[in-house]
């Protein structure tokens, strides 16, 4: 998806000169901490991994994001959003012994139907609107039954590069870039019920990034 807005031309080239990517150390992966074992549930869930790519170029999905708050697409200033993509894997709190490990049955399956993203900055400015994009809400609908299960969810959404404080980085604007981290909250329950959650981490340089020529 994209939305489109006729303002005033800005440079068109490849990567900004200049333009320091100064990434924050991106946390994702198997996360199966206090978070994801609490509860009553029988069964939990780890993240394997967690990715992002720029909504200019959705293939291009990797461990941190370099978010363009403007992209040219034939010389028409466009704005993308940026999609996510995280592989889930089901555990059980009691696997079992090495000789006769235990396998989940129907009850155990997990269904993701929500996640919250939530952006923070290193250095503790982390003002919603200010200095960092608002947190969002968004729903997804994703049954994790063993082995691992893909899928993708919204990770910047193109309002928020509408909004401060992204709106400012266009035409190298502003602080010309803000590097923040997302903290991804997944959530659902397994299948009596029993709400299930597990949080990945992020990196993500938002700037205005240059774009190649066309």
């Amino acid at each position: 998806m994209r939305a489109e807005r006729r303002v005033r031309q800005k440079a068109v080239w490849g990567w900004r000169s200049g333009a320091l990517a100064l990434t924050i150390a991106m946390v994702a992966g198997a996360s199966c901490g206090s978070l994801t074992k609490q509860g009553q549930s029988a069964s939990y869930l780890t993240i394997q991994n967690l990715e992002g790519a720029s909504g200019a170029n959705p293939a291009t999905l990797a461990n941190t994001l370099q978010s363009d708050v403007l992209t040219i697409v034939k010389g028409v200033p466009t704005i993308f959003e940026d999609p996510g993509a995280v592989t889930f894997r089901l555990g059980l709190k009691d696997p079992g012994s090495s000789g006769s490990p235990s396998s989940p049955t129907a009850n155990n399956y997990i269904t993701v139907t929500g996640y919250h993203v939530a952006y923070i900055r290193a250095d503790g400015r982390n003002t919603p609107g200010v200095d960092v994009p608002y947190p969002f809400d968004g729903s997804i609908t994703v049954t994790v039954v063993g082995g691992t299960t893909d899928a993708s969810f919204v990770l910047v959404r193109a309002q928020a590069k509408r909004e401060a404080p992204l709106a400012a980085l266009a035409y190298g604007g502003g602080a010309d870039q803000i590097s923040a981290i997302a903290e991804v909250t997944f959530y659902g329950h397994d299948q009596t019920g029993v709400p299930v959650s597990v949080v990945g981490r992020i990196s993500i340089d938002f700037a205005d990034w240059g774009d190649p020529q066309t």
